[in-house]
């Protein structure tokens, strides 16, 4: 085991505020990450899951300075590939597909955080390559003054052909589980797309479907009458706008999918204890419950105590019965086909 490695203890919660990690060993983990001084990301803008928390404690906790990039999943891989000794970057998150996909390419590094044995299995990778920190289920975020009745389902969504965004189908984690929760609801799953991709090409030749990422700016400009997009991106971004009461969020009651995101670490990375140290913050208590903030389910929910204004915020636990888990060992090789499946049969290019 490398000294980087060797065990160390949360502090958790102290009184009066955050309390820095503190360790059992010699903390070379710390003392490390404070003399690199910096932390660059890609996937982890201050707006997502509520990172913007987790990146001011780490400045004020360690020291480190800090910069983001936003980017899709599959363009965070692409950028660490294309770089590699020339790395720029230190850590990103992306969809839980895509954890297998980076490792197998070989541009991961292993770290496991004090807290692993409360990860489940199935939201990890057993070397430590990724782990999900948060989860979230694809909701509907509908605007209640354009459209007179509110579409609860899937199917009432495309038999009523509202102005929809679903975001960048093919790059992003959040748009493609979209498609794979419309197909599970209208009787497809990870390996049969064709419903979803069926009822999506009928809006698109109506014109009535938007490739663009949502956000909190579209939102509030009701570019789309329905944006489609996790929960807590739903919530988060109804939260930031003036026009909040426009919009109701919903878990599409037909079925829906809940997925996650894990963080990767740059193998080329110039600022490698950095990186561990974020990924150690991010799976304690004080940045599980910076997600939770951020409308996002953290991983570790089951051995955290939520504050009854986090409890509240959160959707009606009724909502998610027809929502289910992705199965990512199915959906991390069909995933790879989607983009040219969604040119060729929704958007017709």
């Amino acid at each position: 085991m490398s000294k980087l490695n060797r065990r160390h203890v949360l502090a958790g919660l102290a009184a009066g505020g955050l309390a820095p990690l503190t360790f059992a060993q010699p903390s070379e983990l710390e003392k490390a990450a404070r003399t690199e001084g910096r932390i660059a990301s890609v996937g982890m803008p201050d707006d997502w899951a509520n990172w913007r928390a987790t990146w001011a404690d780490l400045q004020r906790l360690y020291g480190l300075a800090h910069v983001d990039t936003d980017m899709s999943s599959a363009e965070e891989i692409a950028k660490i590939e294309a770089e590699r000794a020339n790395a720029s970057i230190d850590i990103g998150d992306v969809g839980f597909e895509f954890g297998a996909i980076a490792k197998a390419r070989g541009i991961t590094r292993a770290y496991k955080p004090t807290t692993w044995v409360q990860v489940p299995d199935w939201a990890k990778d057993a070397d430590g390559h990724w782990a999900l920190a948060y989860t979230g289920t694809i909701a509907f975020a509908v605007n209640r003054r354009l459209l007179k009745e509110v579409p609860r389902s899937w199917k009432a969504l495309f038999a009523a052909q509202p102005r929809v965004l679903i975001g960048a189908v093919g790059r992003a984690a959040q748009a493609n589980a979209t498609v794979l929760a419309a197909a599970h609801a209208l009787g497809g799953d990870e390996t049969k797309l064709q419903p979803a991709l069926q009822a999506f090409a009928q809006l698109a030749k109506a014109h009535k479907l938007i490739s663009t990422d949502p956000s909190p700016a579209l939102m509030e400009r009701a570019e789309a009458e329905v944006f489609l997009m996790w929960d807590f991106n739903a919530l988060s971004y109804r939260d930031k706008i003036p026009n909040a009461a426009d919009y109701e969020v919903l878990i599409p009651s037909d079925g829906s999918i809940t997925s996650g995101y894990t963080t990767l670490l740059n193998k080329y990375s110039r600022r490698p204890a950095a990186g561990d140290l974020a990924r150690e913050y991010i799976f304690s208590d004080a940045g599980q419950l910076n997600l939770a903030r951020g409308n996002a389910r953290p991983i570790r929910v089951d051995h955290l105590a939520l504050p009854e204004d986090l409890k509240k915020k959160l959707l009606p636990a009724a909502q998610y019965q027809a929502a289910r888990a992705l199965k990512p060992a199915l959906w991390t090789e069909e995933v790879k086909k989607l983009p040219r499946a969604w040119q060729r049969e929704v958007l017709g290019a």
